[in-house]
C-alpha cells in the first residue's frame, strides 16, 4: 500500500510539473519598452514595439513596426520567410528587381524565404505593420545595404 501511495505521489508532482510548463502566459499591453530602430538597419523616424518573442520549441517572433512618413528599412531577407500585417496608414513594399507595391490597412504581405526586399511608409504617409518572422539558429533577418532615395522615390 505504502509504495502504491508512493507511486501515486510521484506521478501528482509529475502532472503538476507538466501541467505548470504548459500554462498560458498573458504580455500585458504596454509591459514591453518601445524602442527607436537602429539607423544602421532602418532610414528616417521607425519606432518598434515588441509583442511577443521566440519561445522553445517555437522559432516564431513578432514586433509592432511604426514608420514615419519618408521611412523605411534597409535591404533585407528572412531565412524562413516574414508575414506582414498592415495595421494602419499606407506604405510600400518592395522585392529586389519588381516594382514597388502599395500596401494598406488590412493588408497580409508573405514575403518567401530569402527574398531581398525592403518596407516602410509612403513618402507623404506613416504606415504601421506588425512582421512575423522564424528563426533558424537564432537568426530571424539578414541586413543589407540601406535603400537609396533613388530607389525609394522609384528613379
Amino acid at each position: 500500500m505504502q509504495r502504491l501511495t508512493a507511486t501515486a505521489l510521484w506521478l501528482f508532482l509529475l502532472a503538476s510539473a507538466a501541467a505548470k510548463a504548459q500554462t498560458i502566459t498573458i504580455t500585458l499591453s504596454g509591459s514591453q519598452p518601445s524602442r527607436k530602430a537602429p539607423a544602421e538597419y532602418f532610414t528616417g523616424a521607425v519606432r518598434i514595439d515588441p509583442l511577443f518573442q521566440a519561445k522553445d520549441p517555437s522559432r516564431v517572433s513578432g514586433s509592432s513596426v511604426t514608420f514615419e512618413p519618408g521611412a523605411r528599412s534597409a535591404w533585407h531577407r528572412h531565412p524562413l520567410g516574414q508575414t506582414l500585417i498592415v495595421t494602419a496608414g499606407l506604405g510600400w513594399v518592395q522585392q529586389e528587381g519588381r516594382e514597388k507595391r502599395e500596401i494598406k490597412l488590412g493588408d497580409v504581405i508573405w514575403i518567401p524565404p530569402g527574398v531581398k526586399h525592403w518596407h516602410g511608409a509612403t513618402a507623404t504617409n506613416g504606415m504601421t505593420h506588425i512582421a512575423i518572422q522564424e528563426e533558424v539558429d537564432s537568426k530571424n533577418v539578414e541586413w543589407l545595404e540601406q535603400v537609396t532615395n533613388e530607389q525609394y522615390h522609384g528613379k
